[in-house]
């Protein structure tokens, strides 16, 4: 698997629209990218027959084409006007335990309730503790489920007053969508870490984790779902029904802190999210590292041919543009071009045996144009750098096409520190910058450049805030060790589980 940070999850739910379903699966399809392990939907209707509400649901592991891969599931399977979708990553071990696949659903005294989550709960060990002594019986290993269990342990009158009860225990990063059998719920945490959109279309609502699902189904985005918002939609709501709004009251870190790295890499560049367009961001990013690094601070041979500039296909495509416009504006030559081509086939479960198993996983996702690197002073730009691994890969196989020298740019500071909010990141002694102990020009060595060169933490913040209509803050965890949300740090955490 390529050296990069994973989301854990992408969340889609549909209100009161009779092809619910399928406009699910369409919406789940568009955020692939935020998780490609497993995939599902829960749908809602009430049963004749049974004369009672149920809720169906397919989920298995695979990617959203192979999940739903029979026009029978939407047609006789997956009935109602209601809907919810999850995408599912996870690193390893119980990442096969098909209970792990949500949404999650359960029938409790007050009726069917199903739930998507995406992020993680930074007091998850302590309420499962709590439940343990209680003697709460456990179906998976995520810190998901333990949001029902607060739900169905309240005390409240009504569901929703039960729902607004158990947000207000969890602690840490979470979007979510639940489904119940009258109501289509949107939640974001008080921090806003992960993002979620409310969007509509044949004037019914949905939500989503970013608006590319919205334009797959032709819906219009409408606005963010607000950090601490719990939006509630009723499933048999007239037309011109407004959803109506509540707000979570946090004791905890209450300042925004939405996730910077959605912006640097996680988001697709056709997206909107927190308020901005991605491919804006992205281009921002670009241009605030030409003005820490331009190109004439970089080059060190004199060749007959401008410098060229890579990016590393495709997340830091926009990034590269920004670069190369800055740099044209500031009156330095040099040009964007297509010097690195990604194989788009290449499956999570290709085989490449043989003790260069790795590297053969880079080759068959990636391939140089030798025509337009050879004898030309090389920039390549990419997003971030987790291990070094890829990246050492990919500079070999530029190297291989005969460069007069080549630089590698980062459009986001040295990544040295885990998240704990919904992302997947490897243990600090497995990242490149704490490996070598912050030594840019050992770091650089290592992955085989003539020189290695990062946008700063400032220069972050500061190029994503001036292209950003939004004025809250951003969470810079990982790269700076300052989290917003106290964390348990002796959680044992793998594939979005407490151990």
């Amino acid at each position: 698997m390529l050296d990069k940070p994973r989301d854990y999850c992408g969340i889609f739910g549909m209100q009161n629209h009779p092809d619910a379903a399928l406009l699910t699966y369409y919406g789940l399809h568009a955020l692939q990218h935020r998780g490609q392990e497993s995939a599902g939907i829960v749908t809602s209707h009430f049963d004749e027959e049974k004369d009672r509400w149920v809720m169906p649901a397919h989920r298995d592991f695979g990617l959203v084409l192979n999940v739903f891969d029979d026009q029978e599931i939407f047609e006789d399977e997956l009935k109602g006007r209601a809907a919810i979708g999850h995408n599912r990553y996870s690193t390893t071990g119980a990442s096969k335990n098909p209970a792990n696949i949500q949404p999650f659903r359960v029938h409790y005294r007050k009726g069917n309730i199903a739930i998507g989550h995406n992020g993680n709960l930074a007091n998850a060990k302590q309420l499962r503790d709590r439940f343990r002594e209680e003697g709460v019986l456990f179906q998976s290993t995520s810190d998901t489920e333990l949001i029902l269990h607060l739900i169905s342990h309240s005390q409240k009158d009504t569901q929703l007053e039960q729902v607004l009860e158990a947000l207000e225990q969890v602690e840490g990063a979470y979007s979510l969508v639940m489904l119940t059998d009258e109501k289509l719920i949107a939640v974001r945490d008080p921090n806003g870490f992960r993002p979620l959109a409310l969007g509509k279309v044949d004037d019914s609502y949905c939500v989503a984790s970013e608006t590319c699902a919205f334009d797959i189904i032709d819906a219009e985005y409408i606005r963010d779902i607000e950090p601490g918002e719990v939006l509630v939609m009723d499933l048999d709501a007239d037309i011109d029904s407004e959803p109506e709004s509540y707000h979570l009251d946090a004791e905890y870190g209450t300042d925004t802190s939405q996730c910077i790295f959605e912006y640097v890499y996680f988001s697709r560049p056709d997206s909107k999210i927190f308020g901005e367009n991605v491919d804006k961001v992205r281009r921002n990013l670009g241009k605030y590292l030409a003005k820490e690094h331009p190109i004439d601070e970089i080059i060190q041979k004199d060749t007959k041919h401008k410098p060229i500039v890579i990016s590393v296909p495709d997340s830091s495509n926009t990034a590269a543009l920004g670069y190369v416009h800055e740099n044209q504006k500031l009156g330095f030559e040099c040009k964007f071009e297509i010097g690195l081509i990604r194989n788009h086939y290449v499956g999570r479960t290709f085989i490449s045996p043989g003790q260069k198993s790795r590297d053969q996983k880079v080759r068959t996702k990636f391939n140089t144009v030798k025509g337009v690197i050879e004898n030309r002073s090389v920039i390549i730009v990419d997003d971030s750098i987790v291990r070094g691994t890829t990246s050492r890969y990919l500079v070999n196989m530029i190297r291989q096409a005969n460069p007069a020298e080549v630089h590698f740019l980062v459009s986001s500071p040295p990544i040295i520190s885990p998240c704990y909010y919904g992302m997947d990141f490897p243990t600090p002694k497995e990242l490149m910058a704490n490996r070598f102990d912050r030594d840019i020009d050992a770091m650089a060595k290592e992955i085989g450049v003539d020189s290695l060169r990062y946008l700063s933490p400032d220069g972050l913040v500061d190029s994503v805030k001036e292209a950003n209509v939004s004025p809250k803050g951003y969470c810079t965890a990982c790269f700076t060790e300052d989290y917003p949300v106290p964390v348990n740090f002796g959680i044992e955490k793998e594939d979005n589980e407490i151990v």
